[in-house]
């Protein structure tokens, strides 16, 4: 595997796709129930989540609630934590965030954490969609559709001084 990462992507083409997702959501739920819970895949999920919720605190007028979730990305059976306690999510719209939609194993085991509870409707929001997919789940947001081989690897860096998506 070529080990060479190549930047394909920087922090400015990150945040225009953070800014288009808040409004596709804010347009997606203008007229629904005035709250919306905007939830983190930790870590990068976390920090987009973390994004789009400031951008939507500036349009909008919806009772927003940030969260997040901590998934074991190798072992997602185990134990899902969240950041609040989940009863808050009772009859919420929920919008989990990631950064990369590939297999789908992660949102799927996401979307999965949230079905236990009663909530009005739930929508999926990544930056960059694969479509590598190995789960029913599709990006109801994304940044944008990458056409890669499954053996290519899409990273996504939100710190420090090299912020951007990288193929490798």
């Amino acid at each position: 595997m070529n080990s060479k990462k190549t930047k394909i992507k920087d922090i400015a083409n990150i945040e225009m796709y953070l800014k288009r997702i808040a409004y596709q959501i804010y347009e997606d739920n203008h007229e629904e129930d005035n709250s919306l819970i905007i939830v983190g895949v930790e870590k990068n999920g976390k920090i987009l989540a973390d994004k789009i919720f400031e951008i939507l605190k500036n349009i909008s007028s919806f009772d927003l609630t940030l969260m997040s979730i901590q998934i074991n990305k190798k072992n997602p059976t185990n134990n899902i934590s969240s950041s609040i306690d989940e009863n808050k999510c009772l009859n919420k719209n929920i919008i989990i965030v990631d950064d990369v939609l590939n297999t789908g194993k992660t949102l799927i085991y996401a979307v999965d954490f949230f079905l236990k509870i009663p909530v009005k409707k739930i929508q999926t929001a990544v930056i960059i969609n694969r479509n590598h997919k190995k789960f029913p789940i599709k990006a109801d947001f994304k940044g944008i559709s990458l056409s890669t081989s499954i053996k290519e690897h899409i990273d996504v860096v939100l710190d420090g001084s090299k912020k951007g998506i990288y193929l490798s």
